[in-house]
């Protein structure tokens, strides 16, 4: 099997060759620099010879051309971009938020021409990309400087919601433009969808509604819904229009047995801590349990998460190599 034959195998459920992995991180300094990302992620795939190409765009874009200012430099330390400034800044400011004309948002046109170089980079590789592309719930939420829930609060939600579907629209033509792009699908990134962000009723109705006008357009084979943090809503986003499951595994439930119970192909396995922190015994054992929980049916190995920096090249290889040697024994 080629890449791309691995990979869509796992998403019908049928037994692979040989267990499919993904490895991903963020590119700072460069992403920001449509060329130079669409490389150096072309370099990344070829480094560590993953089955699948998740774009790993700045985390950010999404929230720029609404006009906000971003810091990116504390992440190649580890750390996580950070808000300088933002038009919204009380109840009234989400009025602000006007339809815009997607050709027109500089932001994403840049992330699209990065994904059109990408794709011409890998047309003769076999190896399914997927895009990367924020909830509207997680859009919002950056936007206003994480205060989100407690605009929600207030009552006046209005306004929220008229903003909510600006957003909505807006990432509806791009998911449209990246399907149209040859990308085989989306990496839908939720990261309000936890308990420990808010509950299940809000979640509902500032998250899912938007979710799933957005997740129903998409056309892609490998479609995936990424549940990012703990204590994860697994109940609602289990029954997603996606193809793939991803969450971080080792750090929220469900476990192994019960993502694989949910019935789409689950990708997931490695706790991504272990892998920054060079614990390979961890690492070894965790793919040990996704080949006995899995045996190589609907199932692509990878972290739950961004690998955080610093990067450690031998950590990183370290689990393809265990996976091919552990397949052999």
């Amino acid at each position: 099997m080629n890449k791309k034959e691995r990979i869509y195998a796992a998403v019908r459920g049928e037994k692979t060759d040989r267990l499919p992995y993904a490895i991903w991180t963020h590119l700072p300094g460069i992403d920001m620099d449509p060329e130079k990302l669409a490389e150096k992620t072309f370099e990344f795939f070829k480094t560590y010879d993953t089955d699948l190409i998740k774009t790993m765009n700045n985390g950010m874009y999404a929230i720029e051309d609404f006009g906000c200012e971003i810091d990116y430099s504390q992440i190649e330390k580890g750390g996580v971009a950070t808000l300088i400034s933002t038009p919204i800044n009380s109840i009234d400011d989400f009025k602000k938020i006007r339809p815009m004309n997607i050709d027109e948002c500089k932001a994403i046109q840049r992330e699209l021409y990065m994904l059109k170089l990408l794709l011409e980079k890998t047309k003769n590789e076999n190896v399914p990309v997927i895009f990367t592309v924020f909830s509207p719930f997680t859009t919002i939420n950056k936007l206003c400087g994480n205060r989100i829930l407690d605009y929600i609060k207030t009552g006046e939600t209005k306004a929220i919601h008229e903003a909510l579907q600006i957003i909505t629209d807006l990432t509806v033509e791009l998911v449209r433009k990246v399907n149209i792009s040859g990308a085989d699908g989306i990496f839908f990134a939720s990261q309000m969808s936890s308990f420990d962000v808010t509950d299940e009723k809000t979640f509902r109705e500032f998250g899912e509604f938007y979710d799933r006008q957005i997740l129903s357009t998409s056309i892609g084979m490998c479609d995936t819904i990424h549940c990012h943090g703990t204590n994860i809503m697994f109940d609602i986003l289990k029954d997603y229009p996606v193809d793939i499951f991803n969450w971080h595994a080792w750090e929220s439930l469900p476990g192994l047995e019960e993502a694989k119970a949910a019935g789409k192909c689950v990708m997931g396995g490695l706790d991504r801590r272990d892998i920054t922190e060079r614990n390979f015994d961890r690492i070894r054992f965790q793919i040990e349990e996704c080949l006995r929980v899995f045996e190589k049916r609907k199932h692509i190995l990878a972290p739950g998460c961004v690998i955080r920096y610093p990067l450690d090249p031998e950590a990183l290889s370290y689990i393809k190599e265990t996976a091919d040697e552990l397949q052999a024994a």
